[in-house]
């Protein structure tokens, strides 16, 4: 064998080495995302609705998960993530930002949260006086702003009409760590 016909170190691996199965709890799916890619490559990879308040800088709410097993299998947390995580209400020792959480093997298993986070107030203002049909929530502490079950009303749209401004506020406030 002459050294051109040798396989160079740099080759790609075999593809199975380059993608990993995450498992999307409670609609019971798995997904494939590329080895390195963020938890919410595969939420977005199944066309559920995630937000992306932040533009993915690990900022609010709206891409907020729980690993239910596998956390070794995801890259470490960082300072933001962390204190973003202090801000989120629903948050526990199992949390992560899906934006923030790098897949590095198989075995992650996550759950998203139940509820829709409030996007635009013009949505949820055509929605006043009927009842909701999941949890409405916060978009950067992920507080359930309307229960399921219960009315929209126009006390509730009006507490929320800043929610946008104090997003972009708290985005241009923060830089990026």
């Amino acid at each position: 064998m002459t050294n051109d016909q040798l396989p160079f170190s740099g080759a790609p691996k075999p593809q199975s080495h380059m993608v990993k199965t995450v498992r999307l709890e409670p609609i019971a799916q798995n997904t494939e995302v590329q080895t390195n890619a963020n938890l919410l490559a595969a939420l977005l990879a199944e066309d559920l609705h995630v937000l992306k308040e932040c533009g993915g800088r690990g900022m609010c709410a709206t891409c907020h998960v729980y690993i239910k097993q596998g956390m070794d299998s995801l890259s470490p947390m960082n300072r933001r993530e962390q204190r973003t995580l202090e801000v989120i209400t629903t948050a526990n020792p199992n949390s992560r930002l899906a934006c923030q959480s790098r897949v590095l093997a198989d075995g992650v298993v996550v759950e998203v949260p139940t509820g829709m986070y409030i996007d635009a107030i013009e949505d949820v203002e055509a929605l006043i006086g009927r009842r909701t049909e999941q949890d409405l929530l916060h978009p950067i502490t992920g507080e359930v702003v309307v229960e399921t079950g219960k009315l929209i009303t126009r006390s509730v749209i009006n507490q929320l009409t800043d929610v946008r401004l104090q997003v972009g506020k708290y985005l241009a406030q923060t830089r990026d760590a």
